[in-house]
């Protein structure tokens, strides 16, 4: 990497109820499970662990301001010395009618949405919600303006799964129409570098942090992964 390099690293939030059962969250605010409040706290042990070995690690903790990422961002900025700056533009995908559900009841409700939904179409708009194309527009413009606010810095933003896959998608230039094949794990680690012209992948789903009662791996299949026939509603 050459130039000013930007790092992100890009946190999910820990799990929630809602997580476990399937059902649609995006901007309802959903607090933290048990098991979520444990992965957010081994989550800032690593990093207080990181602070104590190399000093300094982030310059600017960010959060989405719904509750399950503040719970899972406040160890962070704690284990750093740094205030927590929460942020509305780092939110999940809105999904309107369809948030309270799990995907079969949005089918039996919503028949001609649900099929719409599990077209993969882009540019379908939930209704009272957002397009897959509008959400990672508003990720993306936000990932932009923060590039440009702090150029050579060192991010952490813990967000949503949805905000993840955006950022993956930005970096690796996948496709909004290509299924996911990258796991969106609870209270997982993921780095990204920008260094002024391009973009890199510096870690992935890192969860090495978690101990095996509290990792999610069997809640958060790729949209390809065997048995899959719809949309993975788990990340949302």
């Amino acid at each position: 990497m050459t130039g000013m390099t930007t790092t992100l690293t890009l946190i999910r939030h820990g799990e929630t109820d809602w997580n476990r059962a399937k059902r649609i969250q995006g901007h309802t605010d959903i607090p933290l499970s048990t098991e979520g409040e444990h992965q957010a706290v081994l989550l800032g042990q690593r990093i207080a662990r990181e602070v104590a070995a190399r000093g300094r690690v982030f310059d600017q903790v960010l959060t989405s301001d719904l509750q399950r990422a503040v719970q899972t961002a406040a160890p962070v900025a704690r284990a750093c010395g740094l205030p927590l700056v929460r942020t509305a533009s780092l939110r999940e995908r809105h999904y309107g009618v369809f948030e309270t559900r799990v995907p079969d009841e949005i089918q039996a409700e919503f028949p001609q949405d649900y099929a719409r939904w599990q077209s993969r179409d882009p540019d379908f708009v939930i209704p009272g919600g957002e397009s897959t194309r509008g959400f990672y527009t508003r990720i993306t413009e936000s990932v932009a303006q923060l590039l440009r606010d702090h150029a050579g810095q060192h991010l952490a933003l813990v967000a949503h799964g949805g905000v993840l896959d955006c950022c993956y998608r930005l970096a690796t230039r996948l496709a909004l129409t290509e299924p996911r094949a990258y796991p969106l794990l609870n209270a997982s680690v993921n780095r990204l570098a920008h260094d002024g012209q391009r973009w890199h992948v510096l870690c992935w789903g890192d969860v090495t942090h978690l101990d095996a009662a509290v990792r999610d791996e069997s809640n958060d299949r790729p949209e390809g992964a065997a048995g899959m026939d719809r949309v993975d509603p788990r990340v949302v």
